[in-house]
């Protein structure tokens, strides 16, 4: 399937023939759009405080790379089963209350995390997997419905530019996240940090609740649930371009990222405890960031292949040299340039999956790209913890980013389609 065949016309909004189209409005003027990049804002404080926060009390508790390894797979066993459903039913259900409802689950979850902290030994660790698996619940529902209502927002002439921008504010959430819960933690203690990440949930919610409903096509009235998921998972594998760019961050992700054992490399191998652990954890996205401000102006979408699989590359060989590190400064230089070179692919990512989705299948395809996602971050949490446990947290981070590389070169010399994918007209 070649990309000029399946590409829809990008001067005109969905449904709109590019003769009908109204003048071209910059997607910043859009108060929708502006509505979704603050909801992007405190919903990425709140992640990333979240991750920040469950992945340090947990280690501080067991001190075993295990309990992380665990928790990664709790949270993505019910996020991966559902997916495919969760993207099912946001081809059919109004997405904007489905998103409403999976950040209600998501609130009460963390108010219970909270009452749990001020007495984690009487708890103890089964009742916060449990939690943490009513949010992965949660979460196979949430991503598809998200991402799919997210395409709907952002015109497809500007889809470059505005995943660019409602990826900048995630990512300076995430800049602010990881500092803030350390700080939070060590000032406040893990209870009221729960509480907070709850309040910016809440105030998300707020703002997503203020952006109108976008319809959702009428679903063919003949086809089975079956049929339907077939229909979507089908549609991704036949088309190089998606599948392959789904491919590249499952496997990066999934071997070469160690974000999961950066409790670790703050505790026992760098010595930098809950505030260096912060900013560790910000260091990617202060790299993605950069690129992602750079890229409201210039996106890198044309050598959008090319681009993908050489930006995959460098995140490898930072993965290498992050755990070759033993000083606290190198290793934040290592993650700020994984952190350059994910935000690139992420972009170029985003732009593939909204020029090549039709409008009727985009939830069915978020759901194939969010399993895809969701294979790579919790799964990879689980591989990660687990090697990390067999061989070591830093020999487990060089061998992940060496196999990044093997996944590169495999997947440039397979899918053609994908290496010479070129998308300028995305840039507009």
């Amino acid at each position: 399937m070649t990309t000029e065949t399946t590409k829809p016309p990008l001067d005109a909004p969905d449904g709109v023939h590019a003769s009908d189209a109204p003048p071209y409005v910059d997607v910043l003027q859009q108060t929708d759009f502006r509505l979704l990049m603050a909801e992007r804002l405190t919903s990425a404080l709140a992640g990333v405080g979240f991750a920040t926060l469950i992945g340090y009390q947990l280690y501080t508790m067991t001190r075993d790379p295990l309990s992380l390894a665990w928790l990664g797979l709790i949270e993505a066993v019910p996020a991966l089963l559902l997916s495919l459903i969760g993207g099912y039913v946001a081809d059919r259900v109004n997405r904007k209350r489905i998103v409403l409802a999976t950040v209600a689950i998501n609130i009460f979850c963390m108010l219970t995390l909270m009452v749990l902290a001020r007495d984690p030994e009487r708890f103890g660790l089964a009742a916060i997997y449990s939690v943490v698996a009513l949010f992965g619940f949660a979460t196979g529902f949430f991503r598809p419905a998200s991402s799919a209502f997210e395409q709907q927002v952002i015109p497809m002439r500007q889809a470059a530019r505005g995943a660019s921008l409602t990826a900048t504010m995630w990512l300076a959430g995430g800049i602010a996240g990881g500092p803030l819960a350390g700080f939070s933690i060590d000032f406040l203690g893990i209870p009221t940090t729960y509480g907070l990440i709850a309040l910016l949930m809440f105030i998300a919610a707020i703002c997503f609740f203020l952006i109108p409903a976008r319809p959702v096509p009428p679903p063919d009235a003949d086809e089975t649930i079956w049929e339907s998921l077939r229909a979507g998972v089908r549609f991704v594998l036949r088309n190089q371009p998606l599948a392959g760019s789904m491919a590249l961050d499952l496997f990066a992700v999934l071997f070469g990222g160690a974000m999961a054992l950066l409790p670790i490399f703050a505790t026992d191998i760098l010595g930098v405890g809950a505030r260096g652990l912060g900013f560790l954890r910000t260091a990617p996205a202060i790299g993605s960031l950069l690129v992602m401000v750079m890229a409201t102006r210039r996106p890198p979408t044309n050598h959008a292949g090319r681009n993908l699989l050489w930006c995959v590359a460098g995140f490898g060989v930072s993965m290498i040299v992050f755990g070759l590190s033993r000083n606290f400064v190198l290793s934040l230089v290592a993650l700020f340039f994984s952190g350059i070179f994910d935000g690139v692919s992420m972009i170029i990512r985003e732009v593939i999956m909204r020029v090549l989705s039709p409008e009727q299948m985009r939830g069915r395809i978020a759901s194939v790209s969010w399993l895809f996602i969701g294979a790579s971050n919790e799964l990879g949490a689980f591989e990660s913890g687990l090697f990390a446990k067999l061989l070591g947290a830093a020999p487990s981070v060089m061998a992940g980013g060496t196999v990044t590389l093997l996944v590169v070169a495999t997947v440039a010399a397979t899918l053609p389609q994908l290496r010479q994918l070129r998308l300028p007209d995305a840039e507009i």
